[in-house]
């Protein structure tokens, strides 16, 4: 397994400015031991669509938790259909899953936020950590505006969380309207829900559109306060 040190991380950091600089290093370096995750929002349809162009045999993740709006499938097979990805489909244990649902019922994440951690634990973290554990590397598309959690975040990133594999985040420093502009120059296919004012897309039952005035991921688990805006894929609970 390749491993990074911190000061290779500041070297590239400091050199590396554009997220095509950023795929173009990754593909070269750590291609197929590098996957992109996708949860098919604007970030990830603007990534996908770099990607392909710097190495149309990228890598692709997805998770299908169980509970995604059906409009997330359709987007999915569009891409599929346009670029030619063959996702790599994630799916919970369907024990644990069994388990969860038993024990707490099946909308257990509207009790407590303890229990829709669990829910997100068992759903979309403990698949995504079995993939990880076969890569040197993944690419997401956070940017740092999007979170309090996330307004430390660095293009390149040694992921604790995830044995020290690296993390690339290629567009942390971009806008909303960056990303917008990208899809819209480059005629990229997005999720239909964008349209309806889900800037941030999750699981059906823990996804709403956002208000006029409302942050950008205000519509994810909205019954929750603001400061639990994350699902455990960033950001270690336990710690």
């Amino acid at each position: 397994m390749t491993k990074f040190t911190q000061k290779e991380l500041d070297e590239l950091n400091s050199t590396i400015n554009s997220a095509q600089d950023a795929l173009k290093w990754a593909s070269d370096n750590l291609h197929p031991r590098i996957a992109k995750a996708s949860s098919f929002g604007a970030e990830d349809a603007a990534i996908t669509d770099m990607m392909i162009k710097v190495n149309p045999e990228f890598r692709f993740f997805t998770l299908d938790t169980g509970r995604l709006p059906q409009a997330t499938y359709d987007i999915m097979d569009d891409v599929r259909k346009k670029y030619g990805i063959k996702f790599e489909v994630l799916f919970p244990d369907t024990i644990e899953v069994q388990q969860m649902v038993r024990e707490k019922g099946m909308n257990l994440f509207y009790d407590s936020v303890e229990n829709r951690k669990l829910c997100c634990e068992i759903r979309k973290v403990h698949p995504t950590n079995k993939m990880l554990q076969t890569l040197d590397g993944w690419i997401t598309g956070l940017r740092r505006d999007q979170t309090s959690n996330r307004n430390e975040a660095k293009m390149f990133e040694i992921d604790t969380q995830h044995d020290d594999i690296l993390k690339i985040n290629p567009i942390i420093n971009w806008t909303w309207d960056q990303v917008w502009d990208y899809i819209k120059e480059n005629n990229v296919p997005y999720n239909k829900l964008l349209d309806k004012g889900y800037p941030s897309i999750g699981c059906e039952p823990c996804t709403r559109a956002i208000k006029d005035g409302e942050d950008l991921r205000a519509g994810r688990w909205w019954w929750e306060n603001e400061g639990h805006k994350e699902c455990g894929l960033h950001i270690d609970y336990k710690k």
